[in-house]
């Protein structure tokens, strides 16, 4: 018997293991195959006044879940400042997304927000959606990326 636990709960932790991999590579990969990877562009560190017209020259998209169009997100407050967003929409799918706004008072700021608003805007156009992954260290930017590009998203619905 005490051998029959032990073994039981190896299965079950590597059946865990086996499915938790699945959902996290597997299923991701897949759904990235099937859609349209864009690059993004460089992203714009100060908000201007100009950035206010969200929904410039937007028409219904011919394909894609959004209407074509320039969008800018609501400022989205965190613990260390403002994060705010535009995303272009092209042909019904976002190809670009600027930062208009984010934490960047201090080297700290400047540092991590360098690094993960890269990564932000890849996976917001790989899965065309504001539902990526949080980077771990910025979870700050994260919450206020995420929330402003939600925000022009929701604009842009078709």
């Amino acid at each position: 018997m005490k051998k029959i636990i032990p073994g039981i709960l190896s299965v079950a932790v590597a059946g865990a293991v086996a499915l938790d991999g699945y959902w996290l590579f597997v299923k991701d990969h897949v759904t990235a195959a099937t859609g349209n990877q864009v690059q993004s562009s460089a992203s714009s560190s100060s908000a201007t006044s100009s950035s206010q017209a969200s929904s410039t020259n937007a028409r219904t998209a011919t394909s894609g879940a959004y209407k074509n169009g320039t969008y800018t997100g609501k400022a989205t407050s965190t613990q260390w400042g403002d994060v705010q967003v535009q995303a272009v929409i092209k042909n019904g799918k976002i190809t670009t997304i600027n930062v208009l706004e984010y934490p960047n008072d201090n080297q700290h700021d400047k540092q991590i927000n360098s690094q993960v608003l890269p990564t932000y805007k890849a996976e917001a156009l790989k899965k065309q959606s504001a539902k990526i992954q949080l980077i771990s260290g910025a979870s700050e930017t994260y919450k206020g990326f995420t929330g402003s590009l939600q925000n022009a998203l929701d604009q842009a619905e078709v």
